[in-house]
């Protein structure tokens, strides 16, 4: 991963922020579950980093530098075939994790994971990572859960690809995007849509259209808004729904 393609803005801002004062502010699902002993082992290896659009945080088969807790934006985990096209398997934002294969040993990406909405996070070398994880059972623990979340993510989304439409899967993506991101603006193209859905611009601009017909969304340059939140979730297809209540039933047994 070369520093020019990812091309962050390092802000150190953990060697400044009090451990137990902002540093808790973090916006970061899984760091905010830490009890205080494990995020105080924690955040010291932290490091506050800018993520542009396009930056690349794990790249496929190369080593992973660094892992990072999303704080905001949004990061597409991508499936790369070998003539270069690709696809998107899953998202992640402010409740998750890039970086995953570190967790259970392993030190190469199986998939490539760009920043397809700019935004900011934590970042943690694997040299640091390895040495962290073993004293904080709780982290551990809650990154082997997301990672079960990106399985169902990633074998709900392949099924969708295959036999859902594509306006289905838009209004699936849309809803996807605007839980991770908050508010009602989802800033993207159809370009940037047809690449994620793996389909043809054309055929996101006719289900871009019909979801605005119908009033669900309001589709201007470089941005959706989205009208209608209710009927947006009756016109997608399943997988949403079912992504969502797997993961809402995990978190059900966690706690008891």
């Amino acid at each position: 991963m070369s520093e020019t393609t990812t091309r962050m803005v390092v802000k150190n801002v953990s060697k400044h922020a009090g451990i137990d004062g902002n540093a808790r502010a973090t916006q970061n699902r899984i760091l905010r579950s830490l009890p205080n002993k494990e995020f105080n082992s924690v955040f010291p290896a932290l490091e506050f980093v800018e993520l542009p659009t396009h930056a690349t945080l794990n790249e496929i088969s190369e080593p992973i530098e660094f892992a990072y807790f999303i704080e905001s934006g949004l990061a597409s985990i991508l499936n790369v075939m070998e003539d270069g096209r690709n696809v998107e398997v899953g998202l992640t934002g402010k409740e998750g994790f890039v970086g995953i294969p570190l967790v259970v040993g392993f030190s190469s990406s199986p998939s490539r994971v760009v920043m397809q909405i700019a935004g900011s996070g934590f970042k943690v070398s694997a040299t640091d990572f390895a040495a962290i994880l073993p004293q904080c059972p709780q982290l551990e623990r809650s990154l082997q859960r997301f990672s079960q979340e990106l399985g169902v993510q990633a074998t709900q989304v392949a099924a969708c690809n295959r036999l859902h439409e594509v306006d289905e899967r838009l209004a699936r993506w849309l809803l996807m995007s605007q839980d991770r991101l908050g508010g009602d603006i989802v800033p993207l193209t159809q370009e940037f849509l047809a690449h994620m859905l793996g389909t043809r611009r054309a055929s996101v601009t006719l289900a871009a259209g019909m979801l605005q017909k119908a009033g669900l969304i309001m589709y201007s340059r470089g941005e959706v808004k989205i009208e209608n939140r209710k009927e947006l979730e009756d016109a997608s297809c399943e997988c949403y729904a079912a992504i969502n209540r797997q993961s809402e039933n995990w978190r059900n047994e966690a706690e008891k």
